[in-house]
């Protein structure tokens, strides 16, 4: 079964679907065992798909495209198209909290050391959860096969796969027919914060767009990435006025031929 259709916008290309509640409508998919593949869509990735057309690809053909970055919730307000930002740590973790003991989970992705510290963090955490799988993001061809084959054996609820910005997307693209009525979040880092690794940015920086700050200083490396910030900023500029150019152009046509 397919799920049922939200109202979506293009960004840069990419598609951003709009609901005021995405736990609510993800649970409602769930209930009536309709698979989807979630993608948490930021500013970095939408510039990475205008580069990599099988990332673009995957996005376009994603069941849900939620505004997880600030540039992207700022996109959508100058369109007039204004929407709480939804980072998809949080969308896990309240899908996770309404799961029931009958609706396992499946974990993918980090260290081994890290995805196992994520794992009892969740289990604390949801002491009602049941966590079917836990499997690093560093599995040889043999450990993929057989986590392939517990995956279709299981048949597990909901597939957190944190492997990173494109890895994730494409893998869940390639393989979630072996769970059709599952529900597949790319998660990202995740698991790093769920296993004490990282800290997430204080709230009062993502309720003021700065969350990215943060991980500039968590991670200094991370400055050639960050450049896609501006290049974002400035697309979408662009994008935005051709668009109400063209807005223009439209309604003084109609008025023309009136």
């Amino acid at each position: 079964m397919t799920a049922d259709p939200l109202p979506r916008l293009s960004i840069l290309g990419s598609p951003v679907h709009l609901h005021p509640n995405y736990c609510q409508w993800l649970r409602s998919q769930l209930d009536q065992q309709r698979g989807l593949h979630v993608v948490t869509l930021n500013a970095e990735m939408t510039m990475q798909a205008q580069q990599n057309p099988q990332l673009a690809a995957a996005i376009q053909q994603a069941d849900l495209v939620i505004p997880d970055g600030a540039g992207v919730v700022l996109y959508l307000k100058l369109v007039g198209q204004p929407c709480q930002r939804q980072p998809g740590i949080e969308l896990a973790q309240q899908l996770l909290a309404q799961l029931s003991p009958q609706e396992p989970v499946v974990c993918y992705g980090g260290k081994p050391e890290v995805i196992q510290q994520a794992a009892r963090h969740l289990r604390q955490q949801y002491p009602h959860l049941t966590l079917s799988g836990v499997y690093h993001g560093y599995l040889n061809q043999d450990e993929q096969h057989q986590l392939l084959q517990d995956l279709h054996q299981q048949q597990p609820a909901v597939i957190l796969v944190g492997l990173g910005v494109p890895r994730q997307e494409l893998w869940i693209q390639h393989h979630r027919h072996h769970c059709p009525r599952a529900i597949w979040i790319g998660v990202g880092g995740s698991f790093d914060i769920w296993g004490g690794v990282k800290p997430r940015a204080p709230r009062w920086m993502g309720d003021n767009h700065l969350e990215w700050a943060y991980r500039l200083y968590q991670e200094p490396w991370r400055w050639r990435r960050m450049l896609a910030l501006p290049k974002f900023a400035w697309n979408a500029l662009v994008e935005i006025m051709m668009g109400n150019r063209q807005g223009k152009r439209d309604k003084q046509a109609k008025r023309t031929q009136k």
